[in-house]
């Protein structure tokens, strides 16, 4: 079965000190799914968890995000959460400190329902 598109949120996360990354991500993937319109799933006969998400997660060091945790924001579907290159880090005026800002594109998507 192909999938179709369903619902695509973004989302931005902040991490203001420690330079996390995973943290900014699953804010940003927070503030993401504050704007979904799940409730559309049973307008369509489907449930939440007939879903397949897919995020997407830009910050600066996508090595340094633990993408388990990030997927544990979203509550239902089948979930994969990929870390890219994005984002952005401001250094502080002075020290090591910097602000970590992370962007999360979620995209929804279902089953078509068509066999072939």
């Amino acid at each position: 079965m192909a999938r179709v598109r369903c619902i695509t949120e973004m989302g931005m996360g902040v991490d203001v000190h420690g330079r996390d990354s995973t943290k900014a991500a699953r804010r940003a993937v927070s503030d993401a799914i504050r704007h979904s319109s799940v409730g559309f799933f049973r307008m369509v006969g489907k449930t939440a968890n007939d879903m397949f998400v897919d995020v997407t997660i830009g910050v600066p060091d996508p090595g340094s995000v633990d993408t388990a945790a990030v997927a544990k924001e979203l509550p239902y579907g089948t979930v994969t959460v990929t870390a890219v290159k994005g984002g952005l880090e401001i250094p502080a005026e002075q020290g090591g400190d910097a602000i970590i800002i992370a962007n999360a594109a979620v995209i929804v998507t279902l089953d078509d329902g068509k066999s072939g």
